[in-house]
């Protein structure tokens, strides 16, 4: 069967690229800055196959969604989220599990997205963020995970986010995991990452 204008052409069937997903996801959590490769599932435009492929894994619906202004203007984003996963889509980003950015130059202030408690930090949300490729200025991380030290480039990303992110991990166990999605390759930087002076 030939597939439908919405699948992207390395999408594998749902149940197998969810679960992929996952294990690559928590690769790459524990493997901060470093790469997976991810076939996703079809979704509709702007969200990308292994975006797609994430959603599926993660959310469910006792996990609230926050969309960024592009893929909240995309109502067939919204309907594709609730049929599949059941999850609430939220207005607050601070009432958000995951945060799903199509436009990562716009990325919003991580203080804007629910930062959990010293107590319960994993009730902090998780923002995935869509890039357009793995090249840039490169950041070097260090941080469990890490051996000794890791570079780590994406773009397009807000002029300040090597601040941010040293402005994440001081809040530590406090504070926001952050997914990189590119085409099929997704890289991650929980809130343990440091980054280095170069």
């Amino acid at each position: 069967m030939s597939p439908t204008p919405q699948m992207n052409e390395r999408s594998v069937e749902p149940a197998f690229a969810s679960q992929a997903a996952f294990r690559a996801l928590m690769e790459c959590l524990s493997r901060p800055g470093e790469r997976r490769t991810l076939d996703g599932i079809g979704a509709p435009a702007p969200m990308q196959a292994a975006t797609a492929a994430l959603v599926r894994s993660l959310a469910d619906y006792e996990s609230p969604i926050w969309l960024d202004p592009v893929f909240a203007a995309a109502p067939a984003i919204t309907d594709w989220i609730r049929f599949h996963t059941g999850a609430p889509i939220v207005a607050a980003p601070s009432k958000a599990a995951f945060a799903l950015v199509a436009d990562a130059s716009a990325l919003p202030d991580f203080m804007q997205f629910a930062q959990g408690s010293e107590e319960y930090p994993d009730r902090s949300t998780t923002v995935i963020v869509q890039v357009e490729r793995f090249t840039g200025t490169k950041l070097t991380l260090q941080g469990p995970g890490i051996e000794t030290t890791r570079d780590f480039a994406a773009e397009p990303l807000p002029a300040d986010f090597a601040q941010r992110l040293r402005d994440n991990r001081e809040m530590y166990p406090r504070g926001i995991d952050l997914v990189f999605v590119a085409g099929h390759e997704i890289a991650a930087l929980p809130r343990s990452v440091r980054v280095v002076e170069n």
